[in-house]
């Protein structure tokens, strides 16, 4: 520990009684932070001790601070000669969240003297090469862009102190288990290591099993609601034809009036689709998807920052890691495919004990999905018909109402007042009222010819099942691993194959990062020497065959097609290499 003068005594209260150095304590509360969260209360004088550490908590508890903050610490007080080297690395899912986690740590660091270099794809590998050329002490980095660097010889871990796993489970589901692997196999055995994780699958305990010494255990849970009272985040489901989707996600925003919107879509052909039909709608969106450059992405978050944008639509993964303040809604525009990735999901609104709505738009044939969803997530989802003609009407006069009210109260009405008495002595005063508050209706838009979006017939399951709001059953654990489902599936030929240097993650991670859909459902995966076999639902193969031809395996463009010479399997995919753990 530093000396501290005797003039300036450490505080007893908020960050200041977490035993950290001054200078940091000086830092977090300059950037307006007064009491720690729970996490950081429970993980900061663990980390601190050089405990190993595996943390289960949510999206949005301030897991960020909860490590940068000990690290920052202990690696300011290694020996100097140590301090030359790489002493901290940061394993994160996405380069968003790598950015996020580095620009958090430059606020933290401020005058401690350590250099702090996020290293992820999409950016100059020279650039980066040259930064750890000179001598980086922390690296934050994704697991793709950090194995590479280990392979060059550039970054070098035989010095490292501490290392950090932050969101562990996505890292996982995006097929990085064989680079976290190697990684780990790649640092010394007796450095500090921390994994935080949203969720607790079998994998992450082996993997915490394998890689860490004796860890302290904490959890963090999201705050329970209070009997009577409603929950921070309301939850809404719209049961809705596809063909009347795009129409029916119009009609719930001008309902909801969100003051900021983070829309979900499955691929990037949708989110392309979507952004051009709400800016036609006078909407101010923009798209996020993995198939735009990073200087696009870094341009569009900071927009969605600044309040110039206010809805951003994008994909499930270009989504992951992203830290959004006052996000007020959170709207599925398919029914996600499991219950953490909706748990993921709506968990970025409502936070800080501000509310939230989370809003999912469902196909009819998605009903049991939905239910399913609920009933793993132990959420209550309310299913509600889309607005109406006359809800969106009412709406409308609302808006019109509240826009009189303000006027009302500025005052300032003198110009306009003559009009208002010229026609009195002809017309009552509250049909004049009435008239005017017509005509600044209709010229806001509000006398459009809408039309009523019909109501999806029932299948037989909903008429033996009514719709209501979704209860989650007590029989089934949230995070738990359900069974494959059995299906019919689909084998793909991917033109390109061990000489190419792929590898199953490498296709898993294509998949999963531009449809979002979960690494379970992907079949069989056989790597041959100059091709590639994967096995995949025959509902989403046309979409698997678009989106690996439209992005890149190992930096190449391949050929992806079905495989004639294979009969499509009925009763889901055979035994073999599985997606979730691929070895070839």
């Amino acid at each position: 520990m530093s000396q501290r003068s005797s003039a300036a005594p450490r505080a007893t209260t908020g960050f200041g009684a977490l035993a950290l150095d001054d200078t940091l304590v000086a830092s977090v509360a300059g950037l307006g932070y007064e009491e720690p969260t729970p996490v950081q209360r429970d993980t900061i004088p663990l980390l601190l001790e050089g405990r190993d550490l595996l943390g289960q908590a949510a999206t949005g508890t301030g897991k960020t601070a909860a490590f940068a903050l000990p690290m920052l610490h202990r690696l300011g007080h290694l020996a100097p000669e140590h301090r030359r080297h790489t002493t901290g690395l940061v394993l994160v899912p996405t380069r968003e969240l790598a950015m996020q986690v580095a620009e958090a740590m430059h606020k933290y660091a401020r005058g401690g003297g350590l250099t702090i270099l996020p290293v992820y794809g999409g950016a100059s590998m020279l650039q980066q090469i040259r930064s750890l050329e000179r001598g980086v002490n922390i690296v934050i980095a994704t697991p793709g862009r950090a194995l590479d660097h280990l392979r060059r010889g550039t970054l070098k871990l035989d010095h490292l102190a501490m290392l950090v796993l932050d969101e562990a489970d996505e890292m996982l589901d995006m097929g990085f288990a064989d680079d976290l692997d190697a990684i780990l196999e790649a640092t010394p055995p007796e450095r500090q290591t921390a994994l935080f994780s949203a969720t607790m699958p079998a994998r992450i305990k082996a993997i915490a099993a394998r890689h860490l010494r004796n860890p302290a255990h904490i959890t963090i849970v999201l705050d329970k609601t209070a009997a009577g009272k409603m929950p921070r985040v309301r939850q809404v489901a719209y049961v809705v034809g596809r063909a009347h989707k795009p129409a029916a996600l119009e009609r719930v925003l001008e309902t909801e009036d969100p003051d900021s919107a983070l829309i979900f879509c499955r691929t990037r052909l949708e989110v392309d689709t979507l952004v051009e039909l709400l800016n036609a709608h006078g909407h101010r969106a923009e798209g996020l998807h993995g198939g735009m450059e990073q200087r696009q992405r870094d341009r569009v978050m900071t927009r969605f920052r600044e309040g110039a944008v206010d809805l951003l639509v994008a994909t499930d993964v270009a989504a992951r890691g992203l830290d959004i303040e006052r996000l007020s809604h959170v709207i599925n525009y398919d029914v996600p495919a499991s219950a953490d990735a909706y748990i993921h999901r709506i968990g970025r609104t409502g936070r800080a004990g501000r509310g939230g709505t989370a809003i999912t738009l469902a196909e009819p044939r998605e009903h049991r999905l939905l239910r399913a969803v609920a009933s793993a997530a132990k959420q209550s989802i309310e299913v509600a018909p889309v607005p109406t003609v006359a809800d969106l009407r009412a709406r409308r006069l609302e808006i019109t109402r509240a826009a009189l009210r303000e006027r009302l109260i500025a005052g300032n009405l003198d110009h306009t007042r003559v009009v208002v008495e010229t026609l009195a002595s002809e017309f009552d005063v509250v049909d004049i009222a009435a008239a005017a508050v017509q005509l600044a209706h209709s010229a806001a838009g509000g006398d459009g010819d809408d039309r009523e979006i019909p109501a999806p017939a029932p299948s037989a399951s909903e008429r033996n099942h009514p719709v209501a709001p979704l209860r989650p059953s007590r029989g089934h654990v949230a995070g738990e691993k359900s069974k494959r489902p059995a299906g019919h599936y689909t084998r793909l030929v991917i033109g390109a194959g061990r000489q190419a240097g792929v590898r199953p993650g490498d296709i898993v991670g294509a998949i999963t990062g531009e449809l979002g859909i979960q690494s379970r459902s992907i079949g069989a995966i056989e790597i041959n020497e100059a091709f590639s076999l994967v096995e995949v639902p025959e509902s989403m193969a046309d979409d698997v065959i678009d989106a690996l031809r439209a992005t890149k395996l190992r930096g190449l463009k391949v050929n992806v097609r079905r495989d004639r010479s294979a009969a499509d399997r009925r009763d889901g995919p055979r035994t073999g290499n599985r997606a979730d753990s691929p070895r070839c």
